[in-house]
């Protein structure tokens, strides 16, 4: 398997997970408590920015974040909004990228200032390692308060997407 290949697998699992997680909070976000619901939000949106930088960091862009977060923690539905078009723009990319540029090394500042270089892949790789490690966060806020939590495995995505995959060898 090329890596690119694995890496458009990785995406469509991380559009999958995080439309999961999404659709999750959407339904029980009246019943959280105001405090765990705001940790709950911060936590996705510092996700968010994270996938924004290393979006304009593969293209060798510009962008304007000077923290990994924002001075004003958006709602849910405008995080919904902003994370699925994020998430479909990394798999154009990702669908799109030609492979031998995915070994490209790219030199990046960031956001505390330090600079850093990393290849493409290496840095989609952070992309799908990083919001692996919140959407855990956020899950486990989410089972403390004994709700029900979204499925996020990378084989759960599979056995879903190819149920063939579960069938007897």
């Amino acid at each position: 398997m090329s890596s690119k290949t694995l890496l458009l697998s990785l995406f469509r699992y991380k559009c999958w997970a995080d439309d999961e997680l999404l659709a999750l909070l959407a339904e029980i976000e009246s019943e959280l408590p105001d405090q765990q619901l705001g940790e709950i939000l911060e936590t996705i949106n510092h996700a968010h920015v994270v996938d924004r930088i290393f979006a304009s960091n593969v293209e060798k862009k510009k962008h304007a974040y000077r923290d990994t977060g924002t001075n004003n923690t958006p709602t849910l539905a405008e995080l919904s909004k902003a994370i699925v078009k994020t998430d479909r723009w990394y798999l154009r990319y990702v669908e799109e990228v030609e492979p031998g540029a995915l070994a490209e090394t790219i030199r990046f500042t960031f956001t505390d200032g330090a600079l850093g270089q990393m290849s493409r892949e290496e840095m989609l790789a952070h992309v799908i390692t990083h919001g692996g490690y919140h959407r855990g966060e956020v899950g486990r806020i989410v089972t403390q308060l004994s709700k029900p939590t979204s499925p996020d495995t990378f084989t759960g995505y599979l056995h879903r997407a190819e149920p063939v995959r579960r069938s007897s060898i």
